[in-house]
């Protein structure tokens, strides 16, 4: 490699570190916001889920649809995935969890459908051979919350009708900003916890009217659909911390690779004066 293509790879790699420092930042500023966004919704979630357990863990689900245990002949999977690439192993990790849980179901004789959320889910699923419904939310990444009640809507209809007997969710959970962990959680038939602090809960009675089931019934699709949206925006955190730190790991790659290439521009600099010195010695010399 000559000098003049050693300066043209420096000048090259030193644009590809703009772009990928670039994205770092704007990685950056987008897990903040969704980081954010789940931490506003926790204190909601987390004050249902104990009114549900304080309150509710001991009535009987068999009137409440939702709850219905029945024999798993048709699983539904709403996998989640990203859009674009360039965050490491994020998609492929999903993706091999998504394929696990899926040829569990067909080792077992049950009919699976997969709603996949996310291009790359979907892409790689459709490639796998595995029936693929690619979901109403195009675009998952703008936190909104409209957009995912449907869906949920959409999946408990298709529940309660017997259209599926259970509903999966495979997405990646955000254990901290480098721990990503895939896994699949059951979003349908609703679990009600049986697990309280008993002092707690003989310390709390409720009165509710008109009863118990009822409440239950109104209340629990928009538990449902408060796991989904909570799940997505759990994704979305991991997604953005896998690409952040994807691209401050190829930020430090060009770094390197700079500091090589111009340690050979210097060599091969030096080779070419020293060259050009011993031309003018022997030049000399000869005359």
């Amino acid at each position: 490699m000559n000098l003049k293509e050693i300066k043209q790879r420096i000048q090259s790699v030193k644009n590809t570190q703009k772009i990928t420092s670039a994205m770092k930042l704007v990685s950056a500023a987008k897990l903040r916001r969704s980081q954010g966004a789940i931490d506003g919704m926790l204190p909601y979630s987390r004050k249902i889920d104990e009114f549900l357990a304080l309150s509710l863990n001991n009535t009987a689900s068999a009137n409440i649809p939702l709850t219905a245990e029945r024999e798993v002949k048709k699983v539904i999977i709403v996998a989640v995935a990203s859009d674009t690439g360039l965050c490491g192993t994020f998609n492929a990790n999903i993706v091999r969890k998504a394929k696990e849980r899926t040829e569990y179901y067909i080792s077992t004789d049950v009919e699976v459908e997969i709603i996949a959320i996310g291009r790359k889910m979907y892409d790689s699923m459709k490639k796998h051979g595995f029936m693929v419904h690619e979901s109403a939310m195009k675009n998952v990444k703008t936190l909104e919350y409209m957009p995912v009640n449907a869906v949920a809507t959409t999946l408990m209809q298709r529940f309660l009708s017997g259209e599926a007997d259970r509903v999966e969710l495979v997405f990646t959970h955000s254990l901290s900003a480098s721990r990503l962990q895939p896994v699949y959680e059951q979003l349908l038939p609703v679990l009600l916890s049986q697990e309280t602090d008993l002092e707690q809960q003989h310390a709390t009675e409720f009165i509710i009217e008109p009863s118990r089931e009822e409440l239950l019934v109104s209340l629990l699709p928009k538990v449902v659909s408060l796991h989904l949206y909570t799940s997505l925006l759990d994704s979305a955190v991991a997604e953005h911390s896998a690409r952040m730190i994807a691209m401050q790991a190829a930020t430090e790659n060009a770094n390197d690779l700079i500091a090589e290439l111009t340690l050979e521009y210097n060599k091969g600099r030096q080779q070419a004066i020293t060259n050009e010195i011993l031309d003018i010695v022997s030049g000399t010399a000869n005359s």
